[in-house]
């Protein structure tokens, strides 16, 4: 079994080089100001009460709701790039993502099955569900579907909102070693939302829990 970034120390930071991912006072009706910095290859885990805001920080940091503030993507502010691109390097995923195609394999952005098919198998998925009617998919097969259509985005960062809420213990195990893989191996940046505190201290580096409209250690 692959080992977590919570059994390794945090990714070192060069005082020189700005974080991976800044977040610089982002505020909306709903919550902040939050502050954050993220280096390459780590993972936040965010938890709270429902209600509390968890969901809301990740949209502002894709940039998806009315706010306040600035994120920077390797020392380039959010506000200089194009939305679309941004999105693209910023990738959220929802909960309950939506699907607008017919087939989920129409949603890969152009991965060919040769890099779609090792993590499909990693998740237990079999190539076909790629071809068939997305609407027929099962729950949990949509929901690590929508894993494999964000990496097939090749982002830099990735937003996860509850994205095993679905799944049994087994295929909740092998979401969370396919993402502790990107980090170790690409420099991922994810910031995950769970209410399961016990996954929150196996992917996360940090487990910060929203209160009182900010970002305090949990």
């Amino acid at each position: 079994m692959p080992s977590f970034p919570s059994a390794q120390p945090a990714p070192a930071c060069d005082p020189g080089t700005p974080a991976a991912l800044q977040v610089m006072d982002l505020r909306c009706d709903h919550g902040g100001p939050y502050r954050l910095d993220i280096q390459a290859g780590e993972c936040v885990a965010v938890v709270g009460r429902s209600g509390s805001g968890k969901s809301v920080l990740l949209r502002l940091i894709a940039d998806l709701d009315p706010h306040e503030g600035e994120v920077a993507l390797h020392g380039r502010l959010r506000s200089t790039w194009a939305a679309p691109e941004w999105r693209a390097q910023v990738v959220y995923q929802a909960a309950e993502p939506a699907w607008w195609a017919a087939t989920a394999g129409e949603h890969m952005n152009g991965a060919t099955a040769e890099v779609l098919a090792p993590w499909l198998a990693r998740l237990g998925l079999d190539a076909e569900l790629l071809d068939a009617d997305v609407t027929r998919l099962s729950t949990g097969e949509r929901q690590r579907m929508a894993l494999v259509r964000s990496l097939s985005r090749q982002p830099r960062v990735l937003l996860l909102d509850e994205p095993t809420a679905s799944l049994d213990a087994a295929s909740a195990l092998a979401v969370e070693q396919l993402v502790a893989e990107k980090m170790q191996r690409d420099g991922l940046v994810v910031v995950l939302v769970t209410h399961a505190r016990e996954q929150a201290d196996r992917l996360g580096h940090r487990v910060l829990q929203v209160r009182d409209r900010g970002l305090h250690p949990a």
